[in-house]
């Protein structure tokens, strides 16, 4: 089967050069079309001032490009608050979106943790202190050898446990 073969690395890197290639030109035709349509437009709306004459007139055209200036600064400010607020509109939607969607939560890892190291979590910082679990549950393991190990009369251990039976039978 001819589809199930893999390109090479050499076959993909040529044809990934070519689609940039492909891609920089029509770019480069994309700002020179820009470029055009802009040149087009400047000569229909703004024609070449007529600096011939005297003074007078030369004064009187500055004050007409400069009244053309300030409208178009205002059509600009205009324009940019538009897309301002259009912006922030989408931006809104697109939180509403998400909130509508919900997000999924990825599933919990299950992380070991001591306890030292959970208290700190909950506590926070300032609740520095040390809670060894395990050494308190290995100091109570040696304790209870202890005192097996003292009561050497086999006939006291077996009084001490019919007291506990009569204890649990009584309550």
């Amino acid at each position: 089967d001819p589809r199930s073969k893999k390109m090479s690395s050499s076959r993909k890197h040529h044809l990934k050069s070519l689609m940039l290639q492909i891609a920089d030109d029509w770019i480069a035709e994309e700002e020179a079309e820009l470029a055009a349509i802009k040149d087009a437009y400047m000569a229909e709306h703004c024609p070449a001032p007529n600096v011939k004459g005297d003074q007078a007139s030369l004064l009187d055209t500055a004050r007409k490009l400069h009244s053309l200036i300030d409208k178009m600064d205002e059509e600009r400010y205009d324009l940019a608050t538009k897309v301002r607020k259009a912006d922030k509109e989408i931006n809104d939607l697109k939180l509403k979106v998400v909130e509508l969607a919900g997000v999924k939560k990825p599933p919990l890892k299950k992380v070991r943790m001591t306890a030292d190291a959970m208290l700190k979590a909950l506590l926070g910082a300032r609740h520095a202190f040390n809670m060894d679990l395990r050494a308190n549950l290995k100091q109570v393991k040696k304790e209870v050898k202890e005192e097996v190990s003292a009561v050497g009369d086999w006939r006291k251990n077996i009084e001490d446990k019919a007291d506990r039976k009569k204890m649990f039978e009584t309550s």
